[in-house]
């Protein structure tokens, strides 16, 4: 009986032990903002070209690109605001925007605009969509591009 005690301990261990290496390895994948980081799904909505599309052609949407000048010059989408999350005044430029607007963020692949997402919800942002696979998505979606603009 003993024996079995082990044995059972031992698997419960392992178990926990596999369970917390599976939520780290997810944390590991997951952005760098803290656990119970005031931003989460709840404030933003990854969203494949047509649905981003669609949510940005809605009365009222922000369309922002969150690449350099440089990348925005070289196409961007129709309407939409350049400002690069890169630059050292993002944050004091989002601060300048309406925190109740709905805003269609996207950015080259999807990373930065994801990044930006983040950070606009954490400043008090709630209707925020994320271009999942950014402008490339876009494209091969044959979604207009407008080229020139700083």
């Amino acid at each position: 009986m003993h024996m079995h005690l082990t044995r059972s301990w031992s698997a419960r261990m392992a178990a926990g032990a596999m369970a917390v290496a599976a939520i780290a390895g997810v944390s590991a994948c997951s952005s760098s903002e803290p656990m119970g980081s005031s931003a989460s799904q709840a404030t933003g909505q990854h969203m494949n070209a047509k649905d981003f599309s669609t949510a940005m052609a809605q009365p009222g949407t922000i369309v922002l690109d969150v690449r350099t000048p440089a990348e925005y010059a070289s196409g961007h989408l129709p309407q939409a605001q350049n400002i690069d999350i890169e630059a050292a005044d993002f944050a004091t430029r989002i601060t300048t925007l309406d925190k109740n607007a709905t805003y269609a963020i996207y950015c080259r692949s999807g990373n930065r605009s994801g990044v930006a997402l983040e950070q606009m919800g954490g400043a008090g942002f709630t209707h925020l969509y994320d271009l999942a696979g950014g402008i490339g998505a876009w494209q091969t979606m044959g979604g207009p591009m407008v080229m020139g603009g700083s």
